[in-house]
């Protein structure tokens, strides 16, 4: 979320406006709002399974705010089809795995077990089947000897700071051709 939001200056054809999340005590709010971004929590965890009435909470702070693209960037809660709908083509998510390889969770871990030479990352617009969109941009890492899940994480992540931002910007000027890291 940082890295989009920072990226959101100058000539860039989007701006944020607003940083919603499913936790009210994520830190990412904080440091929106110092960036002066607005923001909004809806605590999924009353809603004990009810998706659609979670959702429907969700989007009181989205109406208001009127966002043309959605990013979702560690939201860890899988929206229903009707959701998806309301924002079909504009809502976007990244991925820590090179797509269609290893959708949900686990990535890292999953492409070590397979002994896979690179990992990556992914973005990808957001549809009902699960991480399963167009992908409008890749990053790849290569996987190194001795590679833990959580070493591999942090140099996916590193690239997720890059190619979200740059995907993002494309999409906002109306391009929706792939962007490639090596």
């Amino acid at each position: 979320m940082l890295a989009l939001a920072r990226s959101m200056t100058g000539d860039h054809p989007a701006r944020p406006v607003l940083v919603l999340s499913n936790d009210p005590a994520a830190a990412g709010l904080a440091k929106a709002a110092a960036m002066g971004i607005p923001t909004a929590a809806v605590d999924h965890r009353p809603f004990k399974g009810d998706r659609a009435g979670f959702e429907a909470a969700l989007l009181g702070p989205l109406a208001a705010a009127e966002p043309d693209i959605l990013c979702l960037a560690g939201f860890m809660r899988i929206l229903t089809p009707g959701f998806i709908a309301r924002f079909e083509g504009r809502m976007l998510n990244i991925h820590p795995s090179l797509l269609p390889k290893y959708p949900g969770l686990h990535t890292h871990q999953r492409a070590l077990d397979a002994g896979d030479a690179e990992a990556g990352c992914t973005v990808h617009e957001v549809t009902p089947e699960l991480d399963a969109g167009p992908i409008l941009g890749q990053a790849r890492v290569p996987v190194l000897a001795g590679d833990s899940a959580e070493s591999l994480a942090a140099r996916v992540l590193e690239q997720e700071h890059l190619l979200y931002p740059a995907v993002l910007r494309r999409f906002a000027a109306g391009d929706r051709s792939p962007v490639f890291l090596p």
